[in-house]
């Protein structure tokens, strides 16, 4: 199994991250919308790191496709081909209070919006009239002078992050690959994301095999119990923090924890992060997140996701494991994808 890594930080600091990041065999790098912007520190290292590069993920409602598009192009030319583009909707709070965007319909509007940079992108690649007519967007205008041409390294695959069964659906129907959500469990992975990556891959008529999913996990590793116990207290405090929002009540649901939701959302409003973390317990730290050596880590994420995905994304919250663990979960999970 492949592994991507987070990209954290400002862009004129990540270059010797990433460089390190590759030296230790990691697949890829990925950033999300943090306190950086999550194009810019794949732009500083795309010429220079020969790993893949994704954005997971670039929150969509905000931007125009076209943005978009344009910065996915020069990522994927920039990079000689390993630029993967990942969008998500995010929440409505997030949206309207943090971006001041628009809220509305967001499963459609992702779908359209996906459809929409894949039609950009495919009219430049192919020298087609640019002709797309949504609900939400339009674009049928593209003079020479704004079309970059075709890309000499091809046109990046776009993917769409997702956790409720019509966002995960649609993903299905539209985008390349589907990002899976962090705050997860094995048990709402199978009893309710694949099933409706199915459903959406049947409803559009295409062919599974086409169709890529990329979970993504937190994980508390660490080889000593100062180590596990730090990697655990980071995992915890992000567990906590998903949680505490309506939009993952689901995973809560499967795992029979749906009446800690609301507290830790009370708790949220409060500040209270330290009650938050408390309430998380080990059972359900097992549950979302994996922990252990690097090598019961892997175990854990191969079982979980094996046979059904070929990479994987690795969170680290709150903390950073030592090289030599990062380099030996890498090792293990290449060795699971090879059989070995």
């Amino acid at each position: 199994m492949q592994v991507d890594i987070q990209l954290d930080g400002r862009p004129d600091q990540v270059l010797p991250r990433a460089e390190a990041a590759a030296a230790l065999g990691v697949d890829g790098l990925f950033t999300f919308e943090g306190r950086h912007d999550v194009f810019l520190p794949l732009a500083a290292v795309a010429p220079k790191v020969p790993i893949d590069l994704m954005t997971n993920v670039a929150i969509a409602f905000p931007r125009s496709p076209l943005h978009v598009a344009h910065a996915a192009y020069d990522l994927h030319l920039a990079s000689g081909g390993r630029f993967r583009l990942g969008l998500g909707s995010q929440v409505r709070a997030h949206i309207e209070n943090r971006y001041g965007a628009t809220w509305s319909r967001p499963a459609a509007r992702m779908g359209e919006f996906v459809a929409a940079v894949q039609a950009i992108l495919g009219a430049w690649q192919d020298g087609t009239p640019l002709e797309f007519r949504g609900e939400f967007t339009r674009h049928t205008l593209m003079p020479p002078p704004f079309d970059p041409g075709p890309n000499p390294v091809g046109v990046p695959p776009v993917l769409m992050g997702g956790l409720g069964p019509l966002m995960v659906r649609t993903a299905a129907e539209v985008a390349d690959g589907l990002l899976v959500m962090p705050f997860n469990s094995a048990a709402h992975f199978r009893q309710r994301t694949l099933p409706a990556v199915r459903a959406g891959l049947d409803r559009a008529g295409r062919d599974h095999a086409d169709f890529q999913v990329i979970p993504q996990v937190m994980a508390a590793v660490g080889r000593t119990a100062a180590e596990r116990a730090e990697a655990d207290a980071g995992v915890r405090r992000l567990i906590a923090f998903y949680g505490s929002t309506p939009a993952y009540l689901p995973v809560l649901e499967e795992e029979g924890r749906a009446g800690l939701q609301p507290r830790l959302n009370e708790l949220s409003k409060l500040g209270a992060v330290d009650r938050m973390t408390e309430l998380i317990d080990d059972a359900l730290l097992a549950a979302i997140a994996v922990r252990g050596t690097p090598e019961e880590c892997a175990d854990q994420i191969d079982r979980r996701f094996g046979d059904v995905a070929e990479r994987v994304c690795v969170y680290f919250p709150g903390y950073t494991p030592p090289d030599q663990h990062l380099s030996d979960l890498v090792s293990a999970l290449h060795r699971a994808r090879n059989g070995a």
